[in-house]
């Protein structure tokens, strides 16, 4: 299955690009990245985008609500799913899960934690909408991380505000599987060696 290939992906490389802009659509290309967030482009130049990206062997998600000319419906929906063939979308909709996983592509809901009642609430819509993964922003946050790992059964991707690898490395040992930053200084580094680096010290205390 698509989703065991990606999480397994994610074990050996826990980096995600989001990429915001056009220019940095090459940059993404990059040992350490496990797969791509697309976040810019248009209905006229998504397709050779994610086709891009599938030439090299990476995972590749589009943020549905982000792409020019695309309707947030399930027209729009088949036509990323039958024509544009990326691996999954990312959306904040939970209705909009629930007819992609119809076209069967991989999902992922993004989530924005500005209280304790958008976690209740996102535990809950993850149970309703059954996402294959939930993307919980912003990653500076790790309690909330943690507190989301305990009550659902989503894989969680963690990203939003990233400036440093150690803002990935707490946002991993919280309990996210993977992290996505958009910012493309940050996707040369090898997170994946650096959190064995951490788990190896902390196993020696």
């Amino acid at each position: 299955m698509k989703k065991d290939e990606f999480i397994e992906r994610l074990k050996c490389n826990k980096l995600i690009a989001a990429v915001k802009e056009e220019k940095h659509i090459e940059k993404a290309i990059n040992k350490n990245l496990s797969g791509v967030f697309l976040l810019t482009g248009n209905i006229g130049v998504i397709k050779r985008y994610v086709d891009f990206y599938r030439s090299h062997d990476m995972f590749v998600f589009v943020h549905i609500e982000k792409i020019g000319g695309i309707s947030f419906d399930k027209e729009g929906l088949e036509f990323v799913a039958n024509y544009v063939k990326p691996d999954g979308v990312i959306t904040t909709k939970n209705n909009l899960i629930k007819i992609a996983k119809k076209f069967d592509i991989l999902t992922i809901q993004r989530c924005f934690m500005i209280d304790t009642d958008a976690l209740k609430k996102t535990i809950e819509i993850s149970k309703e909408a059954q996402p294959d993964f939930i993307e919980l922003m912003p990653a500076l946050m790790p309690d909330v991380i943690y507190e989301f790992t305990k009550n659902a059964k989503e894989l969680v991707i963690s990203g939003g505000l990233i400036k440093t690898s150690e803002h990935m490395i707490n946002a991993l040992l919280s309990g996210a599987i993977a992290v996505s930053t958009g910012d493309p200084k940050l996707w040369d580094i090898n997170i994946s060696k650096m959190l064995e680096d951490v788990s190896q010290w902390k196993n020696r205390k």
